[in-house]
């Protein structure tokens, strides 16, 4: 009896834990979301993503981040774990979203853009990528990140529901 109400509960947990779908334009197509509509919608990471910057001697205000020391050089580190939440502050241009991940700062966000080579998925933008990082604008600065990144895409919680539509009619009745 005691495993069988474990089960239930499992059932009970998995049937309301968050069903995420990636972000792609036939999602926001099928939907008809505009950007304002996007604004309010909560996003989340598909996996991780690491920005890599070194600093200058004259660089010791860090506001967020850790501090590397590697060779002499200081490197600081902002990581943006897989599930983060973040929500859309603008789009810069078409197909192109600026995503925030930290209330303490709405000026700071990240580029995601629609890639036809992922089927439309909203992934991380960057300013250029090679085969190995990729260089990407955060908070005025500029960051590498492993190209791992490349593949980091924007997921929303849908939680899907039958639709079923219905057509009742009721019998009036006949009378002689």
């Amino acid at each position: 009896m005691r495993n069988y109400s474990i089960l239930i509960f499992l059932s009970f947990i998995v049937s309301c834990s968050p069903r995420l779908a990636y972000l792609n334009e036939e999602l926001i197509n099928d939907h008809h979301w505009t950007t304002e509509d996007l604004k309010k919608i909560q996003f989340y990471l598909s996996d991780d993503i690491v920005l890599t910057r070194q600093l200058n001697s004259t660089e010791s205000n860090i506001q967020q981040g850790k501090i590397e020391i590697k060779n002499g050089s200081k490197l600081e580190h902002i990581v943006f774990k897989k599930g983060t939440p973040g929500i859309l502050i603008f789009s810069p241009k078409d197909k192109r979203y600026a995503i925030n991940f930290d209330h303490s700062a709405p000026d700071k966000y990240l580029i995601f853009g629609s890639n036809p080579k992922m089927n439309n998925r909203y992934v991380l933008m960057a300013k250029d990528w090679n085969r190995y990082n990729g260089t990407v604008s955060y908070n005025g600065q500029t960051y590498e990140t492993s190209s791992h990144s490349a593949f980091t895409a924007l997921m929303v919680n849908l939680k899907r529901s039958r639709n079923v539509d219905q057509n009742t009619e009721i019998a009036k009745g006949n009378k002689m």
